[in-house]
């Protein structure tokens, strides 16, 4: 079946699309947020195996998020998003995770009986000194943000040096030896992933651990990540087990938990590199209907063109008409 064609543009198939034959399947992340805890060992992991170069240790004034963005030097990013939660709005932690819920931590007690914090995890659950019925708190949306490897990917389509390549994975990989640094890629990203180092110029971003594939092991990110909130595999399979821990997070109270990026008829093509959200993407700082970039560029092309043809045309009418 054909896809819709106000939708896609480029290949349906990376690999085999892009000239490989007999590839393997496709392969990429899924990372389900909702078990996400903030402890950056991808970031981590991945300047450790990449040789990333360090990018400061300054708070931002976001949490305890010290990266802020994806940038050159930042090929994870661990969001941290603090949320007002009233209670009794949808889940708890322990409900999400599937954990045993205490019954304890909804027994009120002397309001004396040791420090409260509102919304900063503390000595006791929250609602001890208040009571469920006061209960006011927030809750961290935490995402560890990385380069979708896009099925349609505007960053090939614009690269002049054929320093971004599709590699026989599916993914897409940059090649800093061939970049001349002209930044058509960074403009060309829907996402906004990819980013210049200032010291040289070029671009860099997530190769999917590139290498590792190659030698059969897992991306260093996905290999470090305690609680597997970041899982690599063959995509097909990890789309299945992905809806499938939507309907389980939806059985257990959780309504708002929703995919990003799994949809292969979106305007990307579906991305290498998709999410299970518990908000809308635009809380996360994600496009909420993406596109890829480069979709028009073939009838931009060709409009361009008839209006050279026609002002040619009008050029020469003008000369013959002046020497008769």
């Amino acid at each position: 079946m054909l896809p819709d064609p106000n939708s896609l543009y480029g290949p349906l198939d990376p690999a085999p699309d892009a000239g490989y034959e007999n590839a393997p399947p496709r392969m990429g992340f899924f990372t389900d947020t909702s078990v996400c805890i903030g402890c950056k060992a991808c970031e981590v992991a991945c300047k450790e195996w990449n040789g990333v170069p360090e990018n400061g240790l300054d708070l931002l004034g976001m949490s305890y998020d010290n990266t802020g963005a994806l940038t050159a030097n930042s090929w994870r990013h661990v969001a941290f998003i603090e949320q007002p939660r009233p209670a009794g709005h949808g889940a708890s932690p322990a409900d999400v995770l599937g954990a045993p819920v205490d019954a304890d931590a909804a027994r009120p007690v002397d309001a004396g009986a040791g420090p409260q914090f509102l919304g900063m995890p503390g000595a006791q659950p929250p609602g001890r000194g208040t009571g469920v019925e006061e209960r006011t708190d927030f809750r961290w949306l935490m995402m560890s943000d990385v380069c979708k490897h896009c099925t349609h990917a505007a960053c090939l389509d614009v690269c002049p040096t054929g320093s971004l390549f599709r590699t026989e994975f599916g993914t897409v990989v940059v090649q800093e030896d061939i970049c001349n640094g002209c930044g058509y890629c960074i403009s060309a990203c829907p996402y906004g992933v990819i980013d210049q180092r200032k010291d040289d110029g070029r671009a860099w971003k997530c190769t999917l651990c590139y290498d590792r594939l190659g030698a059969g092991m897992t991306p260093a990110c996905a290999q470090a990540c305690p609680t597997e909130s970041i899982q690599y595999g063959p995509l097909d399979e990890l789309r299945e087990r992905a809806a499938a821990r939507v309907e389980t997070l939806h059985d257990r109270g959780v309504p708002e938990a929703r995919l990003y990026g799994h949809d292969p008829n979106d305007g990307i093509g579906g991305d290498g590199a998709f999410f299970l959200l518990l908000d809308e993407p635009e809380v996360y700082g994600l496009p909420p209907d993406p596109v890829v970039t480069t979709r028009d560029l073939p009838k931009m092309w060709k409009r361009a063109g008839l209006a050279a043809l026609a002002m040619a045309a009008a050029t020469v009418a003008a000369f013959v008409g002046g020497s008769s």
